[in-house]
């Protein structure tokens, strides 16, 4: 996927979540979400830290070319075991205890968001990275993974908050098109789903039932590892 495509898709997803966390309140931040044990303010927490990866990853020297798409990277290993699902976890609770108030915490995602974009804009294109699990990839498959934890935990957060989805256009196109390959709008057409509930029915957030299993076994949809 194109780098500036991808990287638009991160900039207003992010920009989105920003404006959506900006003033809660305390009793909204300790709200209760789907990703158990994570509250509002820790799954926050979660989603600034796996963006606050890129500025060290783009530090390190580059690998000589790329072995995994974004495709790839979702796949069911050890990145989703137990003892890492534990790091992620404690990472994340981590995380939300720095800031003393919601409103310092709302401005450590927004400056850990753009810190990383500016550093995405400066690179060539073609530029490779290796991730934490050891993945070379081109730096634009790697932030459109980070465009799917934006917008995948942005639903579980609007949820959590009991609002409306705001999933961006871009961000919801980017995701779309990687879940369901070339053939995307042709594909979402036939399902007959938004694309919030696209992203809600490929991660096991709402349920298939039973003709819309065999309507996704039929078009040949092959749903990522996402945790």
């Amino acid at each position: 996927m194109n780098h500036d495509r991808v990287r638009e898709a991160f900039r207003r997803e992010s920009e989105a979540l920003t404006e959506a966390v900006s003033g809660l309140s305390e009793a909204e931040w300790n709200l209760p979400t789907r990703c158990a044990p994570w509250v509002v303010r820790e799954l926050l927490g979660h989603v600034t830290v796996v963006i606050d990866w890129l500025p060290a990853m783009l530090d390190a020297p580059a690998p000589a070319e790329a072995d995994i798409s974004a495709t790839e990277y979702y796949r069911p290993d050890d990145r989703f075991s137990p003892r890492t699902n534990g790091t992620r976890i404690a990472l994340a609770q981590d995380r939300a205890a720095r800031s003393a108030d919601g409103a310092a915490f709302a401005a450590d995602f927004a400056a850990t968001w753009s810190r990383a974009d500016r550093r995405c804009r400066d690179q060539p294109a073609g530029r490779t990275v290796r991730t934490r699990h050891g993945d070379a990839m081109l730096l634009s498959e790697f932030l459109l993974t980070r465009v799917v934890e934006v917008a995948v935990h942005g639903l579980d957060l609007a949820d959590a908050l009991g609002r409306a989805p705001w999933l961006t256009p871009p961000a919801g196109e980017a995701v779309t098109e990687l879940l369901l390959g070339p053939g995307h709008a042709a594909a979402l057409d036939e399902l007959g789903w938004s694309r919030p509930r696209l992203l809600r029915k490929a991660t096991g957030r709402e349920p298939l039932d039973e003709p819309e299993t065999e309507l996704v076994e039929r078009l040949g949809i092959r749903w990522l590892a996402l945790g």
